[in-house]
């Protein structure tokens, strides 16, 4: 990360640029809004801010709970690493930095998110989705082994979020069903890869030396200790494998045995259940495992494979097709008058929407995400848009999108812009949401918003002249006293229903 391993707890906020201290605010509409901003470092006692509930989770480091926003009435898990045991070691305190600066800067449905981090005398605290659903590891012994439909609709999460980090240059390292979490129970859940703790942000041009994984998933040139992001499919072809057998390709009584097979890479379709397994699963898998990672399947094109082709449910497409044209006709009409509205609508899309309020849209960004990296291209919505009108109109139309929603002017919308500019505006800024909101910006706690509170939520580690910060106030200050209260804020906001109407 070219940081120092407590580098995360002063840092300057880098979503903005790579280089955030060179970018230069000019005006309003140059400022750059996403998630990240939202994401901060927290001092002070937990239980001031959060109900502690029971320990749901434990490794070698720390542990993991079940908690509930005092403020915020949200679920929330929280992952508690202790000093003591890190503090000793560059390794484990780099481990955990790079978990912290790899999920501030995810951005996708399948990755789990990092809502804010803590630290106290005693531990760091990871403040992040909450899931009930267990882990995949756990929906498998249930069953034993899942038919091709459910464990395709596993599988196609799974690289769709390895396909979105390998995209901005993250590899994970460790993908095991163990670090596969569900929302729910049940077929239909949604998947959320977790632990990055071993991941890194990679150089594509170099290859990575050190020895990360666990003895059943680990890639084979991993263990030769010269590898590339590829290590990841390895591990998801590992996992496919054992969805629908029920059993690991490579297994042995001793650790020594299963890194043996692991080096020849011989594994086989021969037990009884692979009879009734299609050939498109075996042969997705055969490219997952090919034991030399250059010729070996990426995710964005394993996502393309025939088999998940073959295993979509025409129920799913069709409710997927009806998301898909309401999500195009919303895009078009999103609005936002100001930068401050666009924040706004960032922090309650980021911090408050429950699952089920974001599952309706996963489906829809999905079915326009036609490659699969997790972000939308100008190519990609085109596409979508002259199935529904012409092309001159669709290209007209998403240039009007793209300066409408890409908030933070990367030259894509991502998963949290298309949930904001995608759902109507009635479901995000209902009064719970908007005062929710309110306090967030309120950091003082007195009532009212500053410019000053403005500037260190959106200007950390920006050059910009203050008279940005009083001019978003100006937008909004009705009563002229240059400070917004509720009332000021909650017109600003509904504003954008009016234009709806």
């Amino acid at each position: 990360m070219g940081c120092s391993p407590l580098g995360i707890f002063g840092r300057k906020n880098e979503s903005h640029s790579e280089k955030s201290s060179e970018y230069i605010v000019n005006n309003t509409q140059s400022l750059k809004i996403d998630a990240r901003l939202f994401i901060n470092k927290r001092t002070g006692l937990l239980s001031q801010e959060y109900t502690i509930g029971p320990k749901i989770g434990a490794g070698s480091f720390g542990f993991v709970r079940e908690a509930t926003s005092i403020n915020l009435k949200k679920k929330r898990a929280i992952k508690s690493i202790k000093k003591s045991e890190i503090s000793q070691s560059l390794k484990e305190r780099a481990e955990f930095v790079a978990e912290v600066n790899i999920l501030i800067k995810t951005d996708h449905p399948n990755v789990v998110k990092l809502y804010e981090f803590y630290e106290d005398d005693r531990y760091y605290h990871l403040v992040t989705e909450f899931l009930t659903g267990g882990e995949l590891l756990d929906f498998i012994i249930k069953r034993k082994w899942l038919c091709e439909p459910i464990a395709a609709h596993f599988m196609s999460q799974l690289l769709s979020g390895v396909a979105y980090c390998h995209s901005n240059n993250i590899v994970h390292r460790d993908l095991k069903p163990e670090n596969l979490l569900l929302d729910k129970d049940t077929p239909e859940a949604l998947l959320k890869i977790i632990d990055f703790g071993t991941s890194k942000i990679f150089d594509p041009t170099k290859r990575m030396t050190h020895k990360y994984g666990t003895v059943y998933y680990v890639a084979p040139e991993v263990l030769q200790g010269y590898y590339n992001e590829k290590c990841d499919i390895w591990s998801c072809g590992v996992i496919l494998y054992l969805l629908l057998s029920g059993r690991p390709p490579f297994y042995a009584k001793s650790h020594e045995e299963i890194l043996e097979k692991i080096l020849k890479g011989h594994y086989s379709f021969e037990e009884p259940e692979w009879d009734e397994v299609s050939n498109d699963a075996k042969d997705l898998i055969n490219q997952m495992l090919h034991r030399n990672y250059n010729f070996r399947i990426s995710a964005l094109d394993a996502q393309k494979h025939p088999w998940f082709l073959s295993q979509k449910c025409n129920g799913r497409r069709l409710s997927s097709q009806v998301r898909h044209k309401s999500a195009l006709a919303n895009l078009q009409n999103f609005r936002a008058e100001c930068k401050f509205q666009q924040a706004v609508l960032t922090f309650i899309a980021s911090q408050l929407l429950t699952k089920e309020e974001s599952k309706r849209f996963i489906e829809a960004f999905k079915a326009i995400d036609t490659n699969g990296d997790g972000k939308l291209s100008k190519e990609e919505l085109l596409q979508s848009y002259k199935n529904e009108i012409n092309e001159l109109s669709a290209i007209e139309e998403i240039e009007k999108i793209m300066k409408k929603a890409d908030s933070n002017n990367s030259g894509y919308i991502d998963y949290t812009e298309f949930v904001i500019a995608s759902a109507k505006s009635e479901m995000l800024l209902c009064n719970s949401n908007l005062e929710q909101a309110f306090k967030a910006f309120d950091t003082d706690g007195n009532g009212k918003i500053s410019a000053e509170e403005l500037k260190g939520i959106l200007g950390n580690g920006l050059k910009a002249n203050d008279e940005i910060w009083l001019k978003l106030i100006k937008e909004v200050d009705e009563n002229g006293d240059g400070e917004i209260d509720i009332d000021e804020f909650k017109t600003m906001m509904m504003k954008l229903i009016n234009q709806e109407i």
